[in-house]
């Protein structure tokens, strides 16, 4: 990945995760796969990064984290509660200690309910409760969403290893 600031939290993260002697996972939807990459462009990241999951479609979620029909039915896929179970998943699924996940309308497109640029995620770790937050980041166009929610989703890995 050709982005300085994402290669500095990622760098960040392995750094991070390798002083604490913890392996994370991801589990992404709207960002496909970028987390994942974004770490593990960086020399000896295979010492923390366990795996990724790719779960676009609401079938890959509930085949491969779990995720309830009844939270997909009753919240949506855009939803704190689907990023909650994608993130517990991801850890009860994997060698990991700390999952992030993401869940989200990069664009284009979305409703008045569900606005393009809102962006849910996920933070589980062994023994604890998941922690999730929603973004709005506005509809800045699909790339940038994406962008944004990478970011984000790296410094909630920082900040849940760093304080």
């Amino acid at each position: 990945m050709n982005d300085p600031e994402i290669s500095m939290l990622a760098q960040k993260v392995l750094t991070l995760f390798k002083t604490h002697d913890l392996m994370v996972t991801t589990a992404e939807s709207c960002t496909g796969g970028m987390i994942g990459a974004a770490i593990t462009d960086i020399a000896g990241s295979s010492s923390v990064y366990e795996r990724g999951f790719i779960t676009y479609s609401n079938e890959a979620k509930k085949q491969m984290l779990g995720v309830s029909q009844t939270s997909l039915d009753t919240h949506g896929a855009v939803s704190e509660m689907v990023a909650a179970e994608m993130a517990v998943g991801a850890v009860r699924n994997s060698a990991a200690h700390v999952a992030v996940s993401v869940t989200g309308i990069a664009g284009p497109g979305g409703s008045d309910h569900k606005p393009e640029g809102r962006v849910c995620f996920g933070i589980a770790m062994d023994g604890r409760d998941p922690v999730t937050e929603t973004v709005d980041f506005g509809a800045l166009g699909r790339a940038i969403v994406r962008r944004a929610a990478t970011l984000h989703a790296l410094s909630l890995l920082v900040k849940t290893i760093d304080g």
